[in-house]
């Protein structure tokens, strides 16, 4: 298994508890496929770079896990269907 990190922007428009309910979602696809989430990190309300679907600030979060390469498949399919998740990126750490 390989490690990873997926930084999402999720909509700032939802309550906290809907934030929370889309960050557990995330590392349970994760898990249920047999990775290892080893941290999720809010970093909170930032300005993007340029505005988003007319929208210039968005919720930060870092997840870093370990996994195969079926869960990061899975995690972008997943991540481009939702439609309050407005980027995503996923890396390969070494």
């Amino acid at each position: 298994m390989a490690k990873y990190e997926m930084l999402y922007l999720l909509n700032n428009d939802l309550t906290d508890e809907a934030k929370d309910a889309k960050i557990e979602k995330y590392e349970n696809v994760v898990k249920s496929m047999g990775g290892a989430v080893a941290s999720s990190d809010k970093w909170g309300t930032k300005k993007t770079a340029y505005p988003i679907n007319f929208k210039s600030e968005a919720y930060y979060v870092l997840m870093t896990f370990e996994a195969d390469g079926k869960v990061v498949e899975e995690l972008k399919r997943v991540a481009g269907i939702d439609a309050d998740v407005v980027r995503r990126l996923i890396t390969k750490l070494n």
